[in-house]
């Protein structure tokens, strides 16, 4: 629920957490001071500071896009996959594990040979999108690969009695060329249009209705799409190997082969009685009836949800369980020993092998059971998903 409203700025902030940290507010407040931002600034409980805009923000605008509000991980999201099986020996589990490392590049590897081009999103003109067209051919290699920081594939053992399947991963390299280049050109002409400040605030924008904005929406929506197709390349892997180990077989949940939803991307909706576009910046929808996924650290449990389609939210809810520590201080603070041992108590295989693994250790992230009781406004928990084995980049 609103834990607090602040009022402030132009726009009411509306948040759904009780503590938020200094950097995180200064971007919320930037956000609610934009001439075309609209109703109020929506801020859920994983959030956390970003670049621009906080992770766990929620902005709808009227008439403009902002790249930076979208951010260089475009279409990064997550997918789940229900299994027939009930239960994996941990014998079989690390089999598995390992056929996995070997099959899919984790971390900055790509693939060393192209892969099928009908993978790719087929939905577009590739010639008209600058940016997609130079880089399409170094992403033939890069679909069906995990990337790394907070990207994973896990195995799950569910409520419901069944193994699960959950990967989470973006748009790899050609997120971040179509992003950098359009925040960059917004940038630019922003400072023509005597806005520099919302360069500086790394919150520039395009018009809608421009050819630069009409040209970003469609390479952000090829990336997007791109996304997809990668987790759903990598989840064919997974589902192959997991059959040859086990034959099981992969039931749909809910009339679905998989569970699919993004988290950062801005979308065209109608919200208040008002066509905007709502930026979505580490949080993903959550219309009335929709499933959703919000993972927590490697350490906590998962849920699959179903959405409230709650309007103060601009039905959405939080990606994750959300950062407490950067990367750097994770490093600093953090012994791994000590982390090790608190997956290992609990029989998770887990990604900690080295000092360089810290910024992923479950003491980074929050609470998810409080971050789940902050928005149970927003959100049904569906199903409980308790992490078995987790592989990270």
């Amino acid at each position: 629920m609103i834990r607090k409203t602040i009022n402030s700025e132009r726009i009411p902030i509306k948040l759904w957490l009780d503590e938020v940290e200094e950097g995180a507010l200064k971007q919320a407040k930037n956000l609610a001071n934009l001439p075309f931002s609209f109703r109020h600034v929506a801020i859920m409980p994983d959030c956390h500071e970003g670049f621009g805009m906080p992770i766990g923000g929620v902005l709808a605008t009227s008439g403009v896009i902002i790249p930076n509000a979208v951010g260089v991980d475009i279409g990064c999201g997550m997918c789940a996959i229900k299994t027939s099986l009930h239960r994996l020996e941990k014998d079989v589990l690390k089999k598995i594990v390992g056929e996995v490392k070997q099959s899919i590049p984790l971390g900055f590897n790509h693939h060393k040979q192209k892969q099928d081009y009908r993978l790719m999103p087929s939905e577009y003109n590739v010639d008209e999108m600058p940016v997609t067209a130079r880089e399409y051919n170094s992403a033939l290699r890069q679909i069906g690969t995990l990337g790394g920081g907070n990207h994973f594939i896990e195995f799950q053992q569910g409520s419901d009695g069944h193994i699960w399947i959950m990967i989470h991963s973006g748009s790899r390299n050609i997120g971040k060329q179509v992003a950098d280049h359009y925040n960059r050109m917004a940038g630019k002409l922003n400072e023509q249009w005597g806005s520099p400040q919302t360069k500086t605030m790394q919150l520039a924008w395009l018009p809608v209705d421009s050819d630069e904005g009409q040209v970003y929406i469609q390479e952000m929506n090829y990336c997007i799409d791109f996304a997809f197709a990668n987790r759903k390349h990598m989840a064919a892997k997974v589902c192959e190997i997991l059959h040859e180990a086990t034959s099981c077989d992969f039931p749909h949940f809910e009339g679905r082969e998989l569970i699919n939803i993004a988290h950062n991307y801005a979308a065209p909706e109608k919200h208040f009685g008002k066509d905007v576009f709502v930026h979505r910046k580490g949080a993903t929808r959550a219309g009335k009836g929709q499933l959703g996924i919000i993972p927590g650290s490697q350490g906590a449990q998962s849920y699959i949800v179903r959405g409230k389609g709650s309007a103060e939210s601009f039905e959405s809810c939080s990606h994750g369980a959300g950062r407490v520590m950067g990367r750097k201080e994770a490093m600093r603070r953090l012994d791994l020993q000590t982390e090790r041992r608190k997956l290992e108590e609990k029989g998770i295989l887990h990604s900690l092998h080295a000092a360089r693994d810290l910024d992923e250790a479950a003491s980074c992230y929050k609470d998810i059971d409080m971050v789940m009781r902050n928005q149970d406004d927003l959100v049904d928990i569906v199903v409980e998903l308790q992490p078995l084995a987790v592989i990270k980049g």
